[in-house]
């Protein structure tokens, strides 16, 4: 089988979608006509092959039941996709897992988070973060790497696909799953993992006793701990495992009516709202991708970085923080991405001489500086989840706002002068990136847009060194740190590929 790839316009590639098989699909609107660029297979004699066809999309996996027989037991810390794709591969070759998780199951996760979107209060161990399934879960559930490796990036598609998610998860080059049917494919892994003979433990820390009995006895330990595990990260410092602080991104969240942001990006803006309406119908809503190199200081040649992250069109602004303390959002969307509003992490690169009023803190660094920013927050907002915010051009014209756009964000907002108490790291260069996306895209900056803070757990501030080749850790060779938390991915996918590298590292390599 080859493939044959066209550039169609939207029209023509919804025909063909309705009638072959789609290997890659993806929308370019760069120009100023949109196209939709359709990879679809064909047979050894160049002929297309129909949607229907009886072809497999792909061999499905196969897992080996352990209950009796296993080659041994690793734990797995975490169930984020990390943690849930290093069970998988494990039990591929007959391991057993142990997964620990120190939140809920994802029902009963989702009654907490429904909860703190009422703002009745933050479930320090079930919310946006902790939980089975991990952050991603209730994040949108995009599916996207930078990594190069098509055949690894396939089989996590695969995997997703076989355990519950649309088709279009196997060929959309920005393919995703949608916070609401996310819970369902994650308990599906679950029930794979116990009917296997794998074990999942919920409600269970990673504490000292269970620290020490784990070294005691070397047992082979994935650590896939997620970014927002402050507490364990503190205990692996304290046990001596060597960390390092590394480079991050904080920043703020900011969000527009998303009819805007589909003029803007589709090139629409003064088109009629049928012909923006038929559009949308044809390739879904607008999303964006912006980066800027800003500099603060004019006597330096220094740069900083100021991008999107985790952009959610026709998605909701969520709170995601951990702490009673802090405030912190993020986005989401479901699978229609159906809401009015398009949201976006925008971010600010920082490195760890950002971190320095906490140097005596070594590597946890910049993770007390993420705290402070967050604590910063929570005392501009109202607790326990109202945020701070500011209209977009306030923020990049130093004002107050008055009153606030209509926003997403569920517990509500309260007007703030953002512009004044970001660091300046942050501050400074978000209002330059801002304006530089404004240029860019006229329209961008608008009364209609609010900037709500803080987006600060786009990445993890510490890295838990390792090993290049084996993956374990650097001073206790029985760890595998893996994943987000440990500093090695950036998203559900690349998470997902770490954590099966770290299985195939125990698979390859043997117990100690």
């Amino acid at each position: 089988m080859i493939e044959q790839t066209f550039i169609l316009t939207p029209e023509q590639a919804q025909e063909m979608e309705r009638t072959y098989r789609v290997v890659r699909r993806s929308v370019d609107a760069r120009q100023r006509r949109l196209h939709v660029l359709l990879s679809l297979l064909c047979d050894e004699h160049g002929q297309l092959v129909a949607r229907d066809a009886a072809i497999p999309l792909y061999e499905p996996p196969r897992f080996q039941d352990v209950h009796t027989d296993s080659k041994g037991e690793v734990m797995i810390v975490g169930t984020g996709p990390a943690g849930l794709f290093a069970a998988l591969r494990l039990l591929q070759d007959g391991y057993k897992p142990v997964l620990i998780e120190r939140g809920k199951p994802v029902s009963d996760r989702k009654l907490d988070i429904a909860r703190l979107n009422r703002n009745e209060g933050l479930d320090s161990e079930s919310n946006y973060c902790f939980g089975e399934g991990g952050a991603g879960t209730f994040s949108d559930g995009k599916l996207f790497s930078r990594s190069k490796k098509r055949g690894e990036m396939q089989r996590v598609m695969e995997w997703f696909h076989h355990f519950g998610a649309a088709d279009t998860v196997l060929y959309e080059t920005h393919a995703h799953i949608g916070s609401d049917r996310l819970p369902a494919i994650i308990r599906n892994i679950r029930d794979t993992i116990i009917a296997c003979g794998g074990e999942v433990r919920f409600s269970t820390l990673l504490d000292l006793p269970l620290w020490n009995e784990l070294n005691r006895k070397r047992v082979p330990t994935i650590l896939a701990i997620g970014h927002s595990a402050h507490d364990t990260y503190r205990l692996l410092c304290r046990e001596g495992v060597q960390m390092s602080a590394k480079g991050c991104a904080m920043g703020v969240r900011v969000e527009h009516p998303q009819a805007l942001i589909d003029r803007l990006m589709y090139h629409l803006r003064d088109a009629s709202q049928e012909e923006v309406e038929r559009t949308v119908g044809l390739v879904g809503h607008a999303s964006y991708s912006l980066v800027t190199q800003v500099r603060t200081d004019k006597s330096s040649a220094q740069t900083r970085g100021v991008y999107s992250f985790c952009m959610c069109p026709g998605g909701h602004i969520v709170p995601a923080g951990t702490e009673v303390n802090g405030c912190v959002v993020n986005g989401m969307s479901n699978s229609m991405r159906n809401s009015p509003y398009a949201n976006s992490g925008i971010v600010v690169s920082l490195q760890p001489a950002d971190y320095a009023p906490y140097a005596k803190e070594g590597a946890l660094a910049g993770l007390c500086f993420q705290e402070e920013l967050e604590h910063l927050a929570a005392s501009h907002g109202r607790l326990p989840s109202v945020a701070p915010s500011q209209r977009l051009t306030d923020f990049v014209d130093g004002r107050s706002s008055a009153d606030l756009h209509p926003c997403s964000y569920l517990p509500g907002i309260v007007p703030s002068r953002l512009d004044e108490w970001l660091p300046a790291p942050i501050g400074a260069s978000l209002r330059q990136g801002f304006s530089d996306f404004g240029r860019k895209y006229p329209g961008y900056l608008t009364r209609e847009a609010v900037v709500v803070g803080v987006e600060s757990r786009s990445s993890s501030p510490v890295r838990i060194d390792r090993d290049r080749d084996t993956l374990r850790s650097l001073s206790h060779p029985w760890l595998y740190p893996a994943g987000e938390g440990a500093g090695y991915a950036g998203g559900i996918t690349s998470s997902a590929l770490d954590g099966i590298r770290a299985a195939e590292s125990i698979i390859n390599n043997g117990s100690l």
